[in-house]
C-alpha cells in the first residue's frame, strides 16, 4: 500500500537544517563508507598462515566463523524478506569483532540449478550468462545493505575452479567404502587389498584373481560410497529428469513445475549415505541445533530395531524386516512392494487351483494382474500409497510362501502400501495387530489370527473385532510350535526369544533398519557439475585423474533435457550433454595407454556444491588442495564445547533440515574419515530465522493484485475501486506484494532498513512487514544524529564534561543490556535499549557528554554501521569503528540505586517506598510499618500477619 514519505514532511525546513540526517544524507554516507570499507579491506579475515603469524596480538584472539545459507541468484533479485538472516549475521559478526574475535564472515552463490536452465530453454540464453547477471544484481543489493563480508573469499559454485573440488570430493567418495568394523570410510584400495590377500572373502566364493575386470567392478560397486545402480527412481517425464524423494510433493508431483512423478527403474548414481545412519544420529547430540531440526533428522533417518525373517518360496526365499518378530505366528499372508525385483520371478503363468476370486483383480492370469496393478501403483506418490484413510488395494501374484515358524503356506500379494524404499520391500502381514494389514485382510477375506492378548476385554476371537489390537504392554498367545513357544511371555521377552530362534535355525537374524535411503545423485540436466567419470567399451566406470579436473561443461545447442508427455511413465531420459557427441566420446590415457571412453552424461544435483562450501570459504584460492589443513584446523577444528568442530554459527531456513543439512553432514564425515579435514561436522551451531511475511490482496477471482496499489477505506481494502480480500502470507513477486530493499534504502537509507528488520521481533519468529512502521527506526537515527551533530551547522555538539548520575546509570544499564542481547542474538531488545538511552539523552537536553556519545555510537555500530562510522569520525577518531572495543558496563551503575516497594493493606496499595535493592526482609518490614501513610491506614488496628517479598512488596494483614 502506498504511503507518503514521513521524512519528506519533517517539521523543520531543509534550508533551516542543512545538516539534518535525511534519506539523501544517508545515501551519501552509506555509499562513501561502503567504498572505504572495500578499499581498506576492513572485513578481511586473516588466516593462520602468513597473516596471523606476523601479528601475535591478532593470533591470540579467539576465532569466530559465521555463515549464512547459500543464496541462489534469482532473476527477481531480493525482496526485503531475503536479507533478514544476512543482516542478523552481519550484526552478530560486527559485535564479535568488537568483543575481540577474529571473525570470518563472507557470502557466495549456489548458482547451479533448474531455474537458470529453464530460463535458458525459454530464451536460448546460456545459463551462465543469466546467472552471472543475477549475481551481479544481487551483489549490488547486498552491498547497499552494508554487509561486512570478506569479499576476497566469495565465489559461486559454477566457477570451474570451485567445482573442480566438488568433482574431486565425488571421486574421494567413489573411491571409498565403509568399513563396518572400523566404523569409518576407507580407500577402496584397502578393500581390494583385502580381497587379493584373502583376508576378506570375495562374494560368490571365487578368488579375486579369477574375476574379470567387469566382475571386479561389480563387486566393488556393492561397497563404494558412490555407486551406479538400476534402482526404482522418481521419474518425471514433464521435466525429463529423475527427482530425489524430497523433491516430490505429497500428491506425487514435482515440486518444480507440478508434473506427475512415476516410479521407474533407471541406472543412476547414488551416495551410500545409509552407511553413516548411526553416526548421523549419534552426533546430533553434540550439535547446538534447534531441537525441532534434530527431531526432523532423527525421524528422517528412522532407526528401528527388529529382525529379518526369511520366508521360503519355491526353493528360494523373500526376506522381510519386522519390528515385531514376536508376532510371527500371526503372519497369515505376505505383501511385496509392486516394484520388488522378485515379483516377476515368483509369478506363475496361471492361477493356482482354488484361488479366491477377490484376489485376482478380475484378471485371467497372474501376469496380467501384476502388470495392471504395477501400472496403477506407479502413478501414485509414496505419501499417497501410505495414506491411512484410503481403501486398501492389491493383487495376489499366484505364489505361496512358507511361514518359517509354523510351516503354514501363506499367499503372497503385491500392494501399494508397501514401499521398496523401506526395509526390504516386503512385509509379513499380521492383520490382528496392524491397522493396515487388518483392513487389507478384511478387504481380501484373509485369515486374522490373534497372537497378542487384548487388554481391552474384546477377547481373542477376531471375527468380532472392528479394528486391530496393537500393544507393547501385553502377553503373547497362540504362539507355540514344535521347538519354540512364546505363549505367556511379554512382548520384549518374546522378541528376544524368537530372534534367538531365528538365528539358531538360520531363518533370520536380529537387525537394525533405517528409513533413510541412499541419496539419488543423478540429474538429467545440463546446468550442473559434470561427473568426472568415463565408461570403457565394456561399460565399466573409471574415475578421471585429478590432473584432468575440472571437467568443464561443454557448449550445447539445446539446454533442456528431452521432455515427454507428462503422463507417459514408460519414457526414458535423454540428457542435454548426450547430444554433444564430440564431448561424450573421447580418447583418453588413464594410465594404460590411449583408449576410447564415453563420458557420463548426467550431472550432479544442485545440492552437491553446497555440501562443502564452508571449506572453500576458508581457503578460496587454493588450487593445490581442497583446503590447507592448518587453515581448516584453525577455523573448523574441534575445540572445547565443539567436539566435532564445525562453523560457529550457521543461519538459514528450517526448510533444509533433511536435504542440505543432512547431505552436508554426510560429506563432512567422509572427508573426516579419509583425513582431509579435522571437523566431523560442518555446522556446530544452527539458528533458523523466521520469515518476513506480507499481506496478499486478492480480487473476486482469487487473483493477487499489486499490494502497493491497494487502498484502505473504513477497514476494507480496494483495488481500482473493487473490494479485495487481505490475508497474511509469503512475500514474493508472484503474489505482487514484494517490497525491494532498494525501495526502502532509497526512501530511508540502509541503516534504517537494518534497524527495522532487526527490531520487528525475535529473530526466530515470523513477522509481518509494514512499510509504514519503518519510519520509527528512521526517527531513531535522526534523534541519535541530533544528539551529537548540530543540524544547522554540522558541528559536533558533545562536551567534555562528566555525565550526571542519572545519565551514568542509563548509559551503563544500556551497555550491559545491549551487550547481553547482541551476544544472545536478541537484536530487537538491544534496539529497544539503545532507543531508551537515546530518548533519555533527548529528554535531559543540553549537550551530550563525550563519554556517553562515544559509547552510544559504539553500541549502535553493529546495528547501523554507516551512521556509526560517520559519527565516530565526526567525534574525532581516525580508526574505523568496526574494530573498536565494545563498551563494558560498570557494575556499580547497572544495579538500581533504589527500587519501589509497594505496601498493601487488605490487598489495597497504601504506600510506595523507595528502598535499596539489597534491603533485608526484616529492615523492609520495619520501614513499612513506620511509614506515616501505613500507620494512618492501620488506624491503630493490630497486625495479624506481615508478608514481605523484598525488595518490592509488603502485604499487611490487620488483626
Amino acid at each position: 500500500m502506498s504511503e507518503t514519505n514521513p521524512a519528506a514532511t519533517a517539521p523543520m525546513a531543509a534550508d533551516a537544517a542543512p545538516h539534518r540526517y535525511t534519506a539523501a544524507m544517508a545515501a551519501e554516507i552509506e555509499a562513501r563508507w561502503q567504498d572505504f570499507w572495500d578499499a581498506e579491506g576492513t572485513y578481511d579475515a586473516p588466516n593462520p598462515k602468513g597473516d596471523l603469524a606476523g601479528d601475535p596480538e591478532l593470533a591470540a584472539r579467539p576465532k569466530k566463523f559465521i555463515m549464512d545459507m547459500f543464496p541462489y541468484p534469482s532473476g527477481a533479485g531480493l525482496h526485503v524478506g531475503h536479507p533478514l538472516g544476512y543482516i542478523a549475521t552481519d550484526v552478530f559478526a560486527r559485535f564479535q569483532r568488537m568483543t575481540g574475535h577474529n571473525v570470518l564472515h563472507t557470502l557466495g552463490f549456489d548458482a547451479f540449478g533448474l531455474p537458470a536452465e529453464q530460463y535458458a530453454v525459454q530464451t536460448g540464453t546460456h545459463p551462465r550468462v543469466s546467472t552471472e547477471a543475477n549475481m551481479k544484481n544481487m551483489q549490488g543489493q547486498l552491498r547497499r545493505l552494508g554487509l561486512g563480508h570478506d569479499k576476497r573469499r566469495s565465489f559461486a559454485t559454477i566457477d570451474p575452479e570451485y567445482y573442480k573440488w566438488t568433482q574431486w570430493i565425488f571421486l574421494q567418495i567413489f573411491n571409498s567404502w565403509y568399513d563396518d568394523e572400523a566404523k569409518k570410510a576407507r580407500p577402496i584400495a584397502d578393500l581390494v587389498a583385502q580381497f587379493e590377500s584373502g583376508e576378506r572373502a570375495v562374494p560368490g566364493g571365487r578368488a579375486w584373481g579369477e574375476l574379470t575386470e567387469g566382475e571386479r567392478a561389480d563387486v566393488l560397486g556393492e561397497y563404494r560410497l558412490a555407486y551406479a545402480s538400476d534402482a526404482p527412481v522418481n521419474w518425471c517425464p514433464g521435466l525429463g529428469t529423475v527427482l530425489a524423494n524430497e523433491e516430490v510433493t505429497a500428491d506425487g508431483r514435482s515440486e518444480r513445475g507440478n508434473f506427475p512423478v512415476f516410479k521407474s527403474k533407471l541406472r543412476q548414481w547414488n551416495m551410500r549415505i545409509t552407511a553413516y545412519a548411526d553416526r548421523l544420529l549419534e552426533d546430533l547430540d553434540q550439535l547446538d541445533w534447534p531441537e525441532a531440526i534434530k527431531l526432523q533428522q532423527r525421524n528422517w533417518i528412522g532407526r528401528s530395531e527388529g529382525a529379518r525373517v526369511d520366508f521360503p518360496i519355491d526353493g528360494e526365499h523373500v526376506t522381510v524386516f519386522t519390528t515385531r518378530p514376536d508376532t510371527l505366528f500371526g503372519a497369515t499372508y505376505m505383501v511385496l512392494a509392486p516394484e520388488h525385483p522378485l515379483v516377476e520371478k515368483f509369478t506363475p503363468a496361471a492361477w493356482p487351483e482354488g484361488t479366491h476370486d477377490a484376489w485376482t483383480g478380475g484378471h485371467a492370469t497372474p501376469t496380467e494382474a501384476v502388470a495392471a496393478y504395477r501400472a496403477q501403483a506407479a502413478s501414485k506418490s509414496d505419501v499417497e500409497r501410505q495414506a491411512e484413510a484410503k481403501d486398501k488395494t492389491g493383487v495376489f501374484i499366484g505364489a505361496y510362501a512358507t511361514n518359517p515358524v509354523n510351516g503354514e503356506r501363506v499367499p503372497v500379494f503385491i500392494a501399494d502400501y508397501v514401499l521398496m524404499g523401506y526395509g526390504t520391500g516386503a512385509i509379513m502381514a499380521v492383520p490382528a495387530h496392524d491397522t493396515r494389514d487388518f483392513e487389507f485382510a478384511r478387504a481380501f477375506e484373509l485369515p486374522i489370527r490373534c497372537v497378542v492378548e487384548p487388554t481391552d476385554g474384546r477377547g481373542t476371537d477376531t471375527s468380532t473385532w472392528d479394528e486391530a489390537f496393537a500393544s507393547y504392554d501385553a502377553k503373547i498367545v497362540n504362539s507355540s510350535g514344535a521347538d519354540v513357544s512364546l505363549d505367556g511371555l511379554p512382548v520384549v521377552e518374546a522378541k528376544a526369544r524368537i530372534t534367538e530362534w531365528l538365528e539358531r535355525t538360520g531363518s533370520g537374524r536380529g537387525t537394525v533398519n533405517f528409513r533413510l535411503r541412499d541419496w539419488l545423485f543423478s540429474r538429467q540436466r545440463y546446468w550442473g557439475e559434470p561427473f568426472p567419470i568415463v565408461y570403457d567399451e565394456d561399460g565399466i566406470a573409471h574415475a578421471l585423474p585429478e590432473s584432468m579436473l575440472p571437467l568443464e561443461l561443454p557448449e550445447v545447442e539445446d539446454y533442456s533435457p528431452r521432455t515427454f508427455d507428462p503422463d507417459d511413465a514408460d519414457t526414458r531420459p535423454e540428457t542435454p550433454l548426450s547430444r554433444n557427441e564430440d564431448w561424450v566420446n573421447v580418447t583418453l590415457d588413464l594410465g594404460d595407454g590411449p583408449k576410447k571412453y564415453r563420458r557420463e552424461t548426467n550431472t550432479m544435483p544442485n545440492w552437491a556444491g553446497s555440501c562443502w562450501y564452508e571449506l572453500r570459504y576458508l581457503d578460496p584460492h587454493n588450487s593445490e588442495q581442497l583446503v590447507d589443513p592448518e587453515i581448516e584446523q584453525y577455523w573448523m577444528g574441534p575445540r572445547e564445547g565443539q567436539p566435532h568442530g564445525g562453523v560457529d554459527l550457521y543461519v538459514g531456513g528450517a526448510e533444509h533440515a533433511v536435504l542440505h543439512l543432512l547431505y552436508a553432514r554426510f560429506w563432512s564425515k567422509v572427508l573426516f574419515d579419509l583425513g582431509h579435514v579435522s571437523s566431523a561436522e560442518p555446522f556446530h551451531k544452527l539458528f533458523n530465522q523466521g520469515m518476513i511475511q506480507a499481506y496478499v490482496y486478492r480480487d473476486a477471482r482469487g487473483i493477487a493484485v499489486p499490494a502497493a496499489e491497494v487502498e484502505e477505506r473504513d477497514g476494507a481494502y480496494y483495488y481500482q475501486g473493487e473490494k479485495v480480500s487481505r490475508l497474511l502470507g509469503k512475500m514474493g513477486k508472484s503474489l505482487k506484494n514484494a517490497v525491494t530493499p532498494d525501495e526502502i534504502c532509497a526512501e530511508y537509507g540502509a541503516d534504517t532498513l537494518r534497524l527495522y528488520e532487526m527490531a520487528m521481533g525475535p529473530l526466530d519468529v515470523s513477522r509481518p512487514w509494514d512499510t509504514r512502521a519503518v519510519v520509527g527506526q528512521f526517527r531513531l537515527l535522526q534523534r541519535l544524529w541530533r544528539n551529537i551533530v548540530d543540524e544547522a551547522t554540522g558541528d559536533v555538539t558533545v562536551v567534555d564534561a562528566e555525565p550526571d548520575e542519572g545519565t551514568l546509570r542509563a548509559l551503563h544499564k544500556a551497555v550491559d543490556g545491549v551487550r547481553q542481547d547482541l551476544e544472545a542474538m536478541r537484536f530487537n531488545t538491544a534496539i529497544a535499549k539503545v532507543t531508551e538511552l537515546n530518548n533519555h539523552l533527548t529528554k535531559v537536553g543540553g549537550p551530550v557528554p563525550r563519554t556517553v556519545a562515544e559509547r552510544l555510537v559504539l553500541m549502535v555500530a553493529p546495528l547501523a554501521p554507516h551512521v556509526a562510522e560517520e559519527l565516530w569520525r565526526k567525534l574525532g577518531h581516525t580508526d574505523s569503528v568496526v574494530h573498536q572495543d565494545f563498551p563494558v558496563a560498570d557494575p556499580a551503575y547497572v544495579v538500581d540505586e533504589t527500587v519501589t516497594c509497594v505496601v498493601q493493606i487488605k490487598g489495597k496499595v497504601k504506600a510506595r517506598l523507595e528502598v535499596a535493592p539489597s534491603i533485608s526482609e526484616e529492615d523492609l518490614e520495619k520501614t513499612a510499618l513506620a511509614d506515616e501513610k501505613v500507620v494512618a491506614a492501620l488506624g491503630g488496628a493490630g497486625i495479624r500477619k506481615v508478608i514481605v517479598r523484598a525488595p518490592k512488596l509488603v502485604n499487611i494483614v490487620p488483626a
